[in-house]
C-alpha cells in the first residue's frame, strides 16, 4: 500500500463560521452527522479527490487547524512504529462509528498527523 492521504479534518473553535466560509469559497457539500453526546461532525464531500470533515476543536483554547489522515494497513502496528520512531501519541487507537479506527500522532518535528485504518468488510 502507498499510504495515501485519505481524509482532511478541520478542528475549529467556530464551526458555523467555518462552514459559511468554506461553503462560499468552494463548491463543497457539507453534511452534518450527529455523533451523540451533543457532538456534530460535518462531512465534507469535495466531489473529486480527498474529502474530509470539520468539528468543534476538542481543546477549547487551541487554535483552529487542519489535520490530514494517512491510510494504513494496521493501525495498531503503525501507531506503535510511529512511537518507536519518536512520535508522541496524542490520541491512541480508537474506533470511529463502525467505519474504521484512527490514531493521532505528533511527529518528531512537532507536526500533527492522523492515521486511519478503514473497517474491512
Amino acid at each position: 500500500m502507498a499510504n495515501p492521504f485519505v481524509h482532511v479534518e478541520l478542528n475549529t473553535q467556530d464551526v458555523a463560521k467555518a462552514k459559511s466560509f468554506y461553503r462560499s469559497l468552494f463548491d463543497w457539500a457539507l453534511n452534518d452527522v450527529d455523533m451523540g453526546g451533543s457532538m456534530t461532525y460535518t462531512l465534507i464531500n469535495v466531489g473529486e479527490g480527498t474529502g474530509g470533515g470539520m468539528m468543534k476543536h476538542p481543546m477549547p483554547d487551541a487554535p483552529s487547524m487542519w489535520l490530514p489522515y494517512v491510510q494504513v494497513d494496521d493501525i495498531v502496528a503503525a501507531t506503535a512504529k510511529a512511537k518507536s520512531l519518536g512520535a508522541t501519541i496524542v490520541k491512541d487507537v480508537m474506533e470511529v462509528m463502525g467505519e474504521g479506527s484512527l490514531s493521532i500522532i505528533i511527529d518528531p518535528t512537532g507536526a500533527a498527523l492522523g492515521l486511519w485504518q478503514p473497517k474491512v468488510g
